[in-house]
């Protein structure tokens, strides 16, 4: 089954039982200096403190594992979400994290059991001794965006918004590799919500392969990266941002360290820098909702480093 809304909706019934149904919450008028509410939903809340969760459990739930088990590449949360479902079905799991990787993640990898292999500067380094470890061992890698079943785990989220708040007009991503933004657009496509892609100027492989008419590499150099950093963004969320995905934009580190400050101080919301990155295109004014423009903003993530975010919210 491809991606699409019914595999959704199938994989939905699939995982339900593993994941937390997470709250979407109205930010109220005024909040965040808009002049209009918001539906937030808090997806940092999930498993593991990402929405990878989903696409983790889907993919190894439809899924035979091999007895050399799981071997995943990431910048941190994906590797969580592998670890925490692995753990959660009996199943064992090395995790390839690159050294750019948030310590507070590395531990919460660790938490769970999995065996954790940091190397390498950037995340495709961390892909490519995890590509060549499956192919030694047997092992069954689990992609964190560029699968049919990662994807489709993702769009789940977009399944629980709908029932919680049914009348958006617009969504706001933020986009790493893709697989979070391919998998809700894929559950609102031929419906009247349109979804932006939201990414930091320094991260930004799905806004630079919607301009060249293909994936391509980019450099990385965002305070998000180790939670967006996709050198090049996937095949599968490219076919469908090109589809369904009605706008990209660009965010500078700035507006997402001050979207971040602003959860905290204004709604006691901690997220980590991706996790802020789609709300900061509405503080910034970058993404400007027309008058009465009904508007979703996803928290992504929450795997915060406790320094940082003391830095951060102390405005440091």
């Amino acid at each position: 089954m491809q991606i699409s809304k019914q595999a959704i909706e199938v994989a939905h019934k699939r995982i339900q039982k593993y994941i937390r149904k997470t709250p979407s919450i109205v930010s109220g008028n005024g909040t965040f200096g808009l002049k209009y509410s918001i539906s937030l939903k808090l997806e940092h809340l999930q498993h593991s403190g990402s929405f990878k969760a989903r696409g983790a459990f889907n993919s190894l739930l439809n899924n035979t594992i091999p007895e050399a088990g799981i071997a995943a590449a990431s910048g941190g949360n994906h590797g969580a979400a592998v670890a925490c479902a692995a753990h959660a079905l009996g199943l064992k799991a090395k995790i390839f994290v690159p050294e750019i990787s948030n310590p507070a993640k590395i531990d919460k990898i660790r938490s769970f059991g999995a065996d954790v292999h940091v190397e390498g500067a950037a995340y495709a380094d961390a892909a490519a001794l995890c590509s060549e470890y499956q192919q030694q061992t047997g092992a069954i890698d689990i992609h964190p965006y560029d699968a049919v079943d990662t994807i489709n785990g993702q769009g789940t989220v977009a399944l629980e918004w709908a029932e919680q708040s049914p009348d958006l007009d617009t969504i706001l991503v933020a986009v790493g590799g893709g697989g979070l933004a391919a998998g809700v657009a894929s559950y609102y496509a031929n419906s009247p919500t349109k979804i932006v892609a939201v990414e930091p100027y320094g991260s930004c492989s799905m806004h630079a392969a919607l301009e060249a008419g293909e994936p391509v590499d980019v450099k990385l150099d965002s305070i998000a990266a180790n939670a967006l950093g996709a050198k090049r963004c996937g095949i599968f969320p490219f076919e469908v941002a090109q589809s369904h995905i009605a706008e990209s934009i660009l965010v500078e580190d700035d507006a997402i360290l001050a979207a971040q400050r602003r959860l905290w101080r204004e709604m006691q919301l901690v997220v980590e820098p991706g996790g802020a990155t789609a709300l900061a295109a509405l503080i910034s004014g970058v993404y400007k909702p027309a008058e009465g423009e009904r508007v979703g903003v996803l928290l992504c993530g929450g795997n915060a480093e406790l320094l940082q975010v003391n830095n951060t919210l102390s405005g440091r």
